[in-house]
C-alpha cells in the first residue's frame, strides 16, 4: 500500500516537473518571440533616426494606463478599506453561529486579501478601455488652443478635438466605478446592518456620511455629463440632409431641458443626502425623482418633438433655421479648409487669340494628351528593357526643360523579382544580387503623334538629351511589389543593369537598412524572416546592410500610423537621386458643425494636409515636414513627439518646386463645396444651386470627372502654373457651371479659385460635347474608316482648357494596332471652342483650324456673337 502510494506520489511529481518544464518553454519561446520583433523595430526606427520617437510610441500607452490604473485602484481599494472598518470591530458580530456571521468575521479577518484582488479586478474591467484610448490622454495634455471657435457655444474648437472626446470616456468609466462601489458598500453595509448586535440598530454615522459622499460623486458625474450632452448638442443630425449640427428644436427646446435636468439632479443630490443622514425627505427625494424623469421624457418623446417640429418650426421653417444654417455653412467651409476660396467670374469669348501669341503656345505646349492606361503600354513596351523590370505607377509632374516650364509624365523603373526567370530565382539571386531598379522615364504631356516617342529621360543607363541626370538612379525602395528584404553591400555585388556584352554590378553605398555587422544581429534577422541563410551566409560583409519594409506605404504606416494617407504617391527628380513623396492627412470627427464624409473606410468632418512625407529611393529615410502650422491636430503631435517633424522651411530646394496640391485632399474639399459653396442661408436652404462634378464618356458610359493637374495661366494672367482643376456641373444637368483650380506652385499653394460661369449662359461639359463631337460629319466619317480597318480606336479623356477667355475642348484619338502586345498611337487631336469641332494631327494645327473656322462664323453671322476679346486677364476678380 505504501509502495503504490510513492509511485503515484513520484508520477505526480514528474508530470508537475514536466508541466513545469513546459510553461517554462512556452513562456521562452513567446518572450524570445516578443523580443525578437522588438529588437527588429527597435533597429529600425533607429536605422530612420528614430529610435527616441519608437520609446516614445512604446512607453506612452503603458504610462498613461499606470497613471489611470493606480488612481482607479487607490479609488477602489480605499473605498473597500473604509466600507469595512466597522466588520473589523468584535462587537458589531453577532456571537451566533449563523452564515451571516460567519461571512462577516471572514471579511473582518481576510479584508486585505480580498479587497486587493478584487480592486485589481475592478480596476482592469475600468480602466482598460482607457488603455486603448490612450493617445486621447496624450491630445487632451499636449493639445494647443486653435484660436477658433464654435459657432454655437463659443469655445475654442481645441475644446472638441482635444477635451471634449476625453471629458466622455473617463465620465463613463467614472460612472461606472463610483457606481460599482456604490452598489458594493450599501451591500457591505447592508451585511454589517444585518449582523449587528440587537439593539444597536442606527444607522452609523460614518456609514451614512460614506454612502452620502458616494451619492454625491455618481451625482456630480451625472452632472458633468448632461454639461457635456449640452456640447454634444453640435453634432446633431437630426436636421440631416438639409444641414448638420443644432437647429432651432435643440438651441430653444432640448437645450433648456438638460439646464433643467442639471438643476434637478443638484437637488435630488441633496434630497438623498438628506434621507440618508437625517432619514427626513422621503416625499420630496420621491416628487423630485419623478419631476425629473418627466423632463427625460419631454426631451426624448417623439410625440412632442413632432408636435414642435410640425406645428412650431416647419411653417416658419427657413426663418426659424436661417441662423443655424449660416453657423453650419461657415463651420464647414472651415473645417475643409474652404474658408479662402475665391470666386471669380467668367467672361467667355468664342472666338481664340491667334496661336502665335506666346502664352497659347506655352498653354498647348503641357495640354496632358495622354492617361496611365495608355502610357502603361507604352511604357511597358519600349522602356521595361528587360522581363524584370516595370513600371508600377505612372505620374505627372512638372519641370523646368530647356528653359521651359513643362508638365510631364514620368514613371520609375523598378524590379519585380517574382518575374525573374526561374533559372536565376535562388536565394543569393533574390536577396543579394537583384536588390534595386533603376531610373526612371519622362516625357513630355503634350507628346502628339508620330514616331519615335520623344522622351526627356529614357534608357538604362540612363539617357537623356535634355541635361536630366541623376547620380543615383538605384531605385531600393519603391511603390511596387518587394520581396521580403535584400542585403546590400555583400561579396558578390549587386546586378546594376545589363550591357550588351556584359553585366554592370555595383556595391551599395548607402546608410538605407539595419547593419548586419554581429552574430547576434544576424541571428535576430535568421528568426524574424525564418531564413537561415541570413545566419550562415558567407557572401554578408561587415559592411552588409539588411533592407525590409521597402514598399514606400508600408514604410510610412509602419512609422506614422496615425496619419490618414492620400492614395497616390510621386516620385521627385532631382540631380542627386529620386525621392517619393507623399501626402498625409490629419483627421477628427470631433470638428462641431461641420458634415461629416467618408473616405478610404474614414468618416471625418475635419481634414488638413498638414504633412508632406520624404522618402530617398536609395536610402528609405522617412523625412516629415509640416506644412499647414495652424493644423491644432499636427501642432499636438509635434508635441507629443519632439522631432518628429521638420518645418516646411527645411525642405531641401530641389524638391520644393515639385510639391502639388494633393488630389484626394482636392477631391474631398469639392464633393463638400458642390453644397456648401451656397453661402446664402436662403439659397442653401432652398438647395437651389448644388453642383455635381462634371461627367465625361467612357466609350458610350457616362462617368465622373475626377480632378486633373493641367498648366495654366488662371491664378495670375501671364503667369503659368501647375493646377489641380475639377470642372462642376448643376446637379441632374450637364451643361459646365464652374471651373474650380487649386494653386500648386510657389506663393500660390493652396490657393482655391471658382471660375463661375454665368447661369443664363450655356456652357458645355464634356458629355455635351461628346455629342457635339458625334454630330460632325467629318470626324464620324473617319472614326468609321478606322474602325473598319481593323485597329481599335479609343477617346480618351477630355481636357477643358481655359485660353485667354475661350474654353476649349481637347480630346485624344488613339489607335491601337489588334497585335500581340499593342501600343497605342496618338493618331488625331480633336478641339473645340463650344460650337466647332476640329480633328487634326497636332494641338497647334487643331488651334489654328479651329481659330479658322470660328472667324469665318463671325464673317457669316455679324453681330450675333460676342466680339473676340485679346489678351489675358479678362476674367473679372472680387
Amino acid at each position: 500500500m505504501q509502495e503504490g502510494e510513492k509511485r503515484r506520489s513520484r508520477k505526480r511529481t514528474i508530470a508537475a516537473v514536466l508541466a513545469i518544464a513546459v510553461g517554462i518553454a512556452a513562456l521562452l519561446c513567446l518572450s524570445g518571440l516578443f523580443l525578437v520583433r522588438f529588437f527588429v523595430d527597435l533597429w529600425w526606427f533607429d536605422s530612420l533616426g528614430y529610435a527616441l520617437y519608437f520609446w516614445q510610441r512604446l512607453l506612452y500607452r503603458y504610462a498613461v494606463f499606470a497613471v489611470v490604473a493606480v488612481a482607479f485602484f487607490f479609488v477602489f481599494f480605499l473605498n473597500f478599506r473604509l466600507v469595512t472598518r466597522p466588520l473589523r470591530s468584535p462587537q458589531s458580530f453577532s456571537h451566533t453561529p449563523s452564515r451571516i456571521g460567519r461571512l462577516g468575521r471572514a471579511l473582518r479577518s481576510g479584508s486585505i486579501f480580498v479587497y486587493i484582488p478584487l480592486s485589481v479586478i475592478l480596476t482592469l474591467i475600468v480602466a482598460l478601455p482607457l488603455f486603448h484610448n490612450w493617445e486621447k490622454f496624450l491630445f487632451f495634455l499636449f493639445g494647443p488652443d486653435s484660436r477658433v471657435y464654435d459657432t454655437a457655444f463659443g469655445k475654442d474648437i481645441a475644446y472638441y478635438l482635444f477635451s471634449y472626446p476625453l471629458y466622455t470616456l473617463i465620465r463613463e468609466r467614472l460612472l461606472v466605478a463610483f457606481l460599482v462601489l456604490l452598489a458594493g458598500s450599501t451591500l457591505l453595509y447592508g451585511l454589517e446592518h444585518l449582523t449587528r448586535i440587537k439593539g444597536n440598530r442606527g444607522l452609523p454615522r460614518q456609514t451614512a456620511w460614506h454612502l452620502s459622499v458616494l451619492v454625491g460623486l455618481v451625482i456630480l458625474i451625472e452632472i458633468w455629463g448632461y454639461g457635456l450632452q449640452r456640447h454634444g448638442l453640435v453634432y446633431a443630425t437630426s436636421h440631416e440632409p438639409l444641414f448638420y449640427g443644432p437647429g432651432y428644436l435643440e438651441i430653444n427646446y432640448v437645450l433648456p431641458l438638460i439646464w433643467l435636468q442639471m438643476a434637478l439632479l443638484v437637488a435630488i443630490g441633496i434630497a438623498v443626502i438628506l434621507v440618508i443622514t437625517r432619514r427626513k425627505g422621503f416625499i420630496i427625494a420621491g416628487i423630485l425623482v419623478a419631476w425629473f424623469f418627466l423632463h427625460v421624457g419631454l426631451r426624448h418623446n417623439t410625440l412632442v418633438i413632432d408636435a414642435i417640429e410640425r406645428y412650431w418650426i416647419k411653417p416658419n421653417q427657413l426663418e426659424r433655421e436661417r441662423p443655424f444654417i449660416d453657423k453650419d455653412v461657415q463651420s464647414t467651409l472651415h473645417a475643409y479648409g474652404l474658408q479662402d476660396a475665391v470666386v471669380r467670374e467668367f467672361t467667355r469669348s468664342s472666338l481664340p487669340v491667334p496661336v502665335n501669341d506666346p502664352s497659347v503656345t506655352r498653354v498647348l505646349r503641357n495640354v496632358p494628351l495622354w492617361e496611365r492606361e495608355e502610357l502603361k503600354a507604352v511604357y511597358d513596351q519600349l522602356q521595361s528593357l528587360r522581363s524584370y523590370y516595370s513600371f508600377p505607377d505612372i505620374n505627372v509632374g512638372r519641370y523646368t526643360v530647356e528653359d521651359h516650364y513643362q508638365q510631364v509624365f514620368l514613371a520609375v523603373r523598378e524590379l519585380e523579382t517574382s518575374r525573374l526567370p526561374g533559372s536565376v530565382n535562388s536565394w543569393v539571386n533574390l536577396h543579394l544580387d537583384y536588390t534595386h531598379g533603376y531610373g526612371l522615364v519622362m516625357n513630355p504631356a503634350s507628346q502628339e503623334g508620330g514616331v519615335p516617342f520623344l522622351w526627356y529621360v529614357r534608357g538604362i543607363p540612363l539617357d537623356s538629351s535634355y541635361g536630366i541626370e541623376i547620380k543615383r538612379p538605384e531605385v531600393y525602395f519603391g511603390v511596387g511589389p518587394f520581396n521580403d528584404f535584400v542585403i546590400a553591400p555583400n561579396a558578390s555585388g549587386e546586378f546594376d543593369y545589363a550591357r550588351e556584352d556584359r553585366i554592370v554590378t555595383s556595391h551599395y553605398q548607402g546608410h538605407g537598412g539595419v547593419p548586419l555587422s554581429s552574430v547576434f544581429s544576424r541571428a535576430v534577422f535568421s528568426y524574424y524572416f525564418k531564413d537561415k541563410n541570413i545566419l550562415i551566409s558567407t557572401q554578408l560583409t561587415d559592411e552588409s546592410r539588411i533592407m525590409f519594409r521597402r514598399n514606400v506605404l508600408d514604410r510610412i504606416q509602419a512609422l506614422t500610423p496615425f496619419l490618414l494617407l492620400d492614395r497616390e504617391i510621386y516620385p521627385v527628380v532631382t540631380p542627386e537621386r529620386l525621392y517619393w513623396i507623399q501626402d498625409a492627412y490629419t483627421i477628427s470627427d470631433q470638428y462641431p458643425n461641420s458634415k461629416p464624409t467618408d473616405f478610404q473606410g474614414s468618416r471625418f468632418n475635419y481634414i488638413r494636409n498638414s504633412v508632406k512625407i520624404v522618402v530617398d529611393a536609395y536610402d528609405g529615410h522617412v523625412d516629415l515636414f509640416v506644412f499647414d502650422p495652424q493644423d491644432p491636430i499636427i501642432r499636438a503631435y509635434s508635441r507629443i513627439y519632439p522631432g518628429l517633424f521638420k518645418d516646411k522651411s527645411q525642405l531641401p530646394p530641389s524638391l520644393k518646386p515639385h510639391i502639388r496640391y494633393p488630389k484626394d485632399y482636392f477631391e474631398i474639399q469639392m464633393k463638400i463645396y458642390t453644397q456648401y459653396h451656397q453661402t446664402d442661408p436662403v439659397t442653401f436652404f432652398e438647395q437651389e444651386d448644388v453642383w455635381q462634378f462634371a461627367r465625361t464618356l467612357r466609350g458610350k458610359n457616362a462617368e465622373r470627372l475626377q480632378p486633373y493637374y493641367s498648366t495654366l495661366d488662371l491664378i495670375n494672367p501671364g503667369n503659368l502654373d501647375f493646377l489641380i482643376v475639377q470642372p462642376m456641373t448643376p446637379v441632374n444637368l450637364d451643361n459646365l457651371r464652374a471651373l474650380v483650380i487649386g494653386g500648386c506652385d510657389g506663393e500660390n499653394y493652396g490657393k482655391i479659385i471658382v471660375y463661375s460661369f454665368p447661369k443664363g449662359e450655356l456652357v458645355y461639359s464634356p458629355v455635351q460635347m461628346s455629342a457635339l463631337i458625334n454630330a460632325d460629319p467629318g470626324i464620324a466619317e473617319q472614326f468609321n474608316l478606322w474602325n473598319l480597318s481593323g485597329s481599335t480606336m479609343t477617346r480618351g479623356k477630355m481636357v477643358i482648357l481655359p485660353v485667354h477667355n475661350t474654353v476649349l475642348y481637347i480630346q485624344p484619338v488613339f489607335l491601337q494596332a489588334k497585335a500581340r502586345h499593342p501600343i497605342p498611337e496618338l493618331q488625331r487631336v480633336i478641339m473645340s471652342e463650344g460650337h466647332i469641332a476640329v480633328m487634326e494631327r497636332s494641338l497647334e494645327d487643331a488651334y489654328q483650324q479651329l481659330r479658322a473656322r470660328v472667324s469665318e462664323m463671325y464673317d457669316r453671322l455679324p453681330g450675333r456673337l460676342p466680339a473676340p476679346q485679346s489678351g489675358s486677364g479678362q476674367n473679372k476678380q472680387p
